[in-house]
């Protein structure tokens, strides 16, 4: 045998041939694409009922603080101060029991003034307080 035969011969042996191993990963491509689009998830439909006639329930009217980016607090359209939070609280609460709290806060509101309206409200044995942060 010549050497170039032997050198040809060689590099056929050095060579892997990919072409069993790509068929195999295309049937198994095949087979999972064929076996997932029959796969059905498991869940209920729900219809929900459509309100024709929803009307706010004025017995569930929150009490709403409004705290400005410069710290200062707003409850039905009046500046109030930090310290005047409880009485303001307590008032209201008597004219509705089922009141809640809800602080609407500027992302720039200090967090010691939101602390201070919540910590004023629950003394005044409402402890249903929401944080709502108004975007700008």
């Amino acid at each position: 045998m010549s050497r170039l035969a032997r050198h040809h011969l060689e590099e056929e042996e050095n060579n892997i041939d990919l072409t069993p191993m790509l068929d195999v990963v295309f049937i198994m491509l095949i087979f999972f694409i064929v076996t997932a689009s029959f796969i059905k998830e498991s869940g209920l439909e729900i219809t929900r009922p459509e309100a024709s006639t929803a009307e706010p329930n004025p017995e569930n009217k929150s009490i709403v603080f409004q705290v400005t980016p410069t710290n200062e607090i707003w409850l039905d359209g009046r500046r109030i101060d930090v310290r005047s939070v409880r009485a303001n609280v307590e008032r209201l609460h008597a004219q509705n029991p089922k009141a809640t709290v809800v602080i609407q806060a500027a992302p720039a509101a200090n967090t010691d003034t939101l602390t201070q309206i919540s910590d004023q409200s629950r003394e005044a044995r409402v402890n249903d307080v929401s944080l709502v942060i108004k975007k700008q």
